[in-house]
């Protein structure tokens, strides 16, 4: 589901409780089908690629569950997919706002004005973006011919200008990363305060089962490129 401009938001996953996807929070996570990426090695791919009508959860029935948990949960975590497709997430982000509940939104940046949006809204406490490579190997990494990455680079100029608290990550693939590409990221987020780089792992939901993890120590070099640009960057998911 590539097309911009989606109107109903469909959900189709819900996890009740994780203490992963919104670091240093209770919350739940819920799934929202459609992306315009083709990550070859995106982990949730029957969200990109097999987008199922018969499994879409009612936003009644989320709501309902998150009332229930108000007071054990924090917040809830909204990722895909990729959310901002859908045009009235800010309508869905407000009801779960009304229940007392933070809100952290994973996005892959390619929605500047939507993200803004919410932003100055003051919709969601929390953004999570992915940065899939260094802006002239995106289309490489997304797996869209002729990509034009200016969006990616107005998303990543509005979180480094607004006050919401915000990181940054890679998922790392040996095939589509090198020392080269991963040190014009650090000079591209120069300054910012949450970077982090995340192994690859091959799972049976990639689209491209052939795209294989870097070496550790590898991944320790591009750590050591990142930090005289991103000083906070760190490795997140291996044991150093």
């Amino acid at each position: 589901m590539r097309g911009k401009n989606k109107k109903v938001m469909r959900i189709q996953g819900f996890q009740k409780l994780t203490l992963l996807d919104y670091p240093g929070k209770t919350a739940a996570t819920i799934f929202t089908g459609g992306c315009n990426f083709r990550c070859p090695f995106c982990h949730n791919s029957a969200l990109v690629t097999e987008f199922q009508d018969n499994v879409d959860i009612d936003e009644s029935d989320v709501l309902k569950v998150l009332e229930k948990r108000r007071g054990f949960i924090d917040g809830v975590c909204i990722t895909g997919g990729e959310p901002l497709i859908w045009q009235d997430i800010a309508e869905f982000i407000k009801k779960v706002k009304s229940l007392g509940l933070l809100v952290k939104l994973d996005t892959n940046g390619s929605y500047p004005e939507r993200l803004e949006n919410l932003i100055d809204s003051g919709l969601i406490d929390t953004v999570a973006m992915d940065i899939k490579n260094s802006p002239d190997a995106y289309e490489l990494t997304v797996g869209i011919k002729g990509f034009d990455p200016t969006p990616i680079l107005e998303s990543v100029r509005i979180l480094k200008d607004s006050k919401v608290d915000h990181e940054f990550r890679t998922t790392v693939v040996k095939e589509f990363h090198n020392l080269q590409r991963i040190e014009k990221i650090g000079k591209w987020l120069e300054g910012d305060d949450r970077y982090f780089l995340q192994c690859y792992r091959l799972s049976d939901g990639v689209i491209d089962k052939s795209l294989t993890p870097p070496e550790k120590e590898e991944l320790i070099l591009m750590l050591e490129t990142v930090k005289p640009y991103l000083p906070n960057a760190s490795i997140r998911g291996i044991d150093l």
